[in-house]
This record gives structure tokens, C-alpha cells and sequence, in this order.
């Protein structure tokens, strides 16, 4: 039994192992950065982001561009481009290749 318990646990690791990391975002053919999202979960991101993006700003208030504005937009863009790095492919600049 003791065997059969280590077999599996070796396969299991090596099944692990083999597989590539799953990204949520596909780097960007040219340029640096990342394209549209390539799971389920990147989409989701995707659009609870532009979700709460919109309502903030909603929230701020239509009555023009302020200082909140400016700082809720760039806290918003630094959160998506955090998620994009951590979950996405590695930036690098690339020439379509």
C-alpha cells in the first residue's frame, strides 16, 4: 500500500510539472503589454474591472475631471496592469514575431 501511495504522488508531481503555466493574458504581438484575455478568469477580470472602473467614476460624480478623478483612474490602470503582470505572459518588447 505504502508503494502505491508514492507511485501516485510521483505522478501526480510530474503531471504538475510537465504542464506549461496557464496564463490569463496573451503578451501583445507588438509592443509591450498584453492583449485580450485568453481564460475564463481573464475575462472575468477583464470585465469586473471595467465594471468598477465605470463606477467609480460614476460614483465621483459627472461633473467633470477633479483631482479624485485623476487619482481613482490611475489606481485603476496601476490595478489592471498589476493583475496583467501577475497573471499574464511576461512583458517584453516584442516585433511580431
Amino acid at each position: 500500500m505504502d508503494e502505491r501511495v508514492r507511485r501516485i504522488a510521483v505522478t501526480s508531481r510530474r503531471c504538475r510539472m510537465d504542464q506549461a503555466p496557464r496564463y490569463w493574458f496573451a503578451a501583445r504581438r507588438y509592443g509591450w503589454g498584453w492583449g485580450l484575455p485568453l481564460t475564463w478568469q481573464g475575462w472575468a477580470v477583464y470585465v469586473g474591472w471595467w465594471v468598477a472602473f465605470f463606477g467609480g467614476l460614476r460614483a465621483l460624480g459627472l461633473h467633470g475631471l477633479s483631482a479624485s478623478h485623476v487619482i481613482f483612474i490611475l489606481l485603476m490602470i496601476g490595478l489592471l496592469v498589476s493583475i496583467c503582470y501577475w497573471k499574464g505572459q511576461p512583458p517584453r518588447w516584442r516585433w511580431g514575431n
